[in-house]
């Protein structure tokens, strides 16, 4: 894989979490189903902000290191981050009410995250030869 897919993939990841973070502002209920568990807000829906504004966060970051092409930080990130689909998984598995088919998103989720991240962070980092330096070396 190179380093512009891993980008790629890593800028869909960063769109994804800020769709994912919206969706706890514009339709709550429909995204905790989504995430594989049973919430009750009884009309206070303060979890489902404080949730999607992190993910909104994580989302902008993630795109952020993307366009600065900050490839070590990008993967530092992403495996790190591994931590949040994996404790995701595990909370969403604990529930009687579920089954692995609500927790394929996060074990998606924490391969992609892992393995790109990995990806950025053993990539040789790219030298660029000035134009000049290019010509006189031809």
């Amino acid at each position: 894989m190179t380093t512009k897919t891993a980008y790629a993939i890593a800028f869909l990841l960063g769109l994804g979490m800020v769709f994912l973070g919206a969706r706890f502002f514009f339709s709550p209920e429909v995204a905790t189903a989504a995430f594989g568990i049973r919430f009750n807000a009884n009309g206070d829906y303060s979890f489902h902000h404080i949730k999607g504004i992190r993910d909104i966060f994580s989302g902008i970051l993630l795109c952020a290191l993307v366009l600065m092409k900050e490839r070590r930080a990008l993967g530092v990130m992403l495996f790190v981050a591994t931590i949040i689909p994996v404790s995701d998984m595990i909370t969403v598995l604990s529930k009687s009410y579920t089954s692995v088919q609500q927790a394929i998103p996060h074990i998606v989720a924490t391969i992609i995250c892992s393995v790109v991240g990995i990806l950025l962070l053993a990539a040789k980092p790219q030298i660029k030869v000035p134009l000049k330096q290019r010509e006189s070396l031809s």
